[in-house]
């Protein structure tokens, strides 16, 4: 296919069957909210709320009226699962609980600080698309809890032994560096920037090892290695997911050896965790090649081959890198053959090593509207500037 067939194929997916499928499906009309436990076809299979999947939701339709179209279902409905949340989703001390039930009681404890970042992120784009000054100081309180909670975020929760062996998260920096630009409009600019350079430090030079050419999961308090199940713990998503993120930071600078650097870590991490014999990126490795210790190690995931995506098709818009290009390819081609569900519309999350489907389902605990629409978004988006650059190339940068 050449470039505007992707294109087109990645808007009428995103158009014509994903966001369908969660605006007629998801809205729980009785007791507010967003149902994400939904079937091959649709149907509501269970009934909890997660507070991290509302939150990405929110964020999702208000995005798509911000920068899509001005369509006022889709900001209706976010404003009607932000009215949810807003009565029902924190504690007294304001951190968000990760579950609910369906009619709103809390079920789950305030464990997850992902919970605090996607209502941060819902509440900001929402703020955005009404002006309502509510919205944003929910999200400033949001994030300000939440670097708060940084250095220790599960808090109470937290169930390692003190001092054995303690380690820090690659998750958290890693949100922190998307999640500033989709806040900043609402934020204290030094704020902002300091966010931003204490991301990109952490991400590049802290859970970055040069020795592996990989990012780490989890490093020593100091930035360490550590030789244990979690310390050599390989996620290729989460790596490659960052580096779109950098990649957006680094843009803003106009620093091209930080995308050079992006781009080539991408390129590392996918030639390290691609099947060589089924296809498809793994979801868990251990960079000394031992056993993961997850059991799901070897399941493709849709998240991780959408993020992939997105990296790779930035990469090459910015710096015109081959590579990128090659493995998009093979990316997107292994993604549309086995992910995307042309019948009922919408993409299964869940394969097997050999690519066959393993869960129906089109959401669930961890699979909301979020990571599929906001990648045919950016993608339809990144290759339209693409495209926009090949007919003009005398006008194109490319880094």
């Amino acid at each position: 296919m050449n470039i505007l067939q992707y294109r087109n194929l990645y808007r009428d997916n995103l158009l014509d069957d994903v966001i369908p499928f969660w605006v007629n499906n998801s809205e729980d009309k009785e007791y507010g909210g967003f149902f994400t436990c939904l079937d091959e076809k649709g149907m509501v299979y269970d009934t909890d709320k997660f507070m991290w999947l509302q939150g990405r939701q929110i964020w999702t339709l208000s995005m798509l009226y911000n920068q899509l179209e001005k369509k006022q279902e889709w900001l209706d409905m976010a404003v009607r699962g932000a009215e949810f949340l807003m009565k029902n989703g924190r504690d007294a001390e304001g951190n968000w609980y990760f579950s609910l039930t369906r009619e709103g009681k809390p079920i789950t404890q305030p464990f997850n600080i992902f919970s605090d970042c996607f209502a941060a992120m819902g509440f900001a784009q929402l703020y955005k698309a009404t002006n309502n000054e509510i919205y944003k100081g929910i999200a400033l309180d949001t994030f300000n809890n939440i670097i708060r909670r940084q250095n220790n975020p599960k808090g109470i929760y937290n169930k390692a032994f003190p001092e054995t062996r303690p380690l820090q998260g690659f998750s958290l920096p890693m949100i922190l560096c998307n999640l500033v630009l989709e806040m900043e409009h609402i934020m204290d600019p030094e704020m902002v920037e300091n966010t931003i350079k204490q991301g990109i430090n952490s991400v590049m030079n802290v859970f970055y090892k040069p020795e592996f050419g990989l990012i780490l999961e989890n490093v020593g308090p100091d930035g360490s290695f550590s030789d244990s199940f979690e310390g050599r713990s390989l996620n290729p998503g989460h790596g490659i997911e960052a580096m779109w993120f950098i990649m957006d930071l680094a843009t803003r600078t106009g620093d091209t050896a930080l995308i050079k650097k992006a781009v080539d870590i991408t390129i590392d991490i996918l030639d390290y965790s691609w099947d060589k014999e089924y296809g498809g990126i793994f979801y868990f490795l251990d960079v000394k090649g031992h056993a993961p210790q997850q059991l799901e190690w070897d399941q493709k995931l849709w998240w991780v081959h959408v993020e992939s995506i997105m990296s790779l098709l930035k990469g090459y818009n910015l710096t015109g890198d081959k590579r990128c290009w090659e493995w998009f390819e093979k990316v997107h081609a292994y993604s549309w053959d086995h992910f995307v569900d042309h019948k009922n519309g919408e993409w299964f999350g869940y394969l097997n090593r050999q690519g066959e489907v393993l869960l129906n389902a089109k959401g669930g605990k961890w699979k909301g509207c979020f990571h599929v629409p906001r990648g045919l978004f950016k993608g339809w988006q990144t290759l339209d500037s693409i495209a926009e650059k090949q007919k003009h190339p005398e006008s194109a940068e490319i880094i």
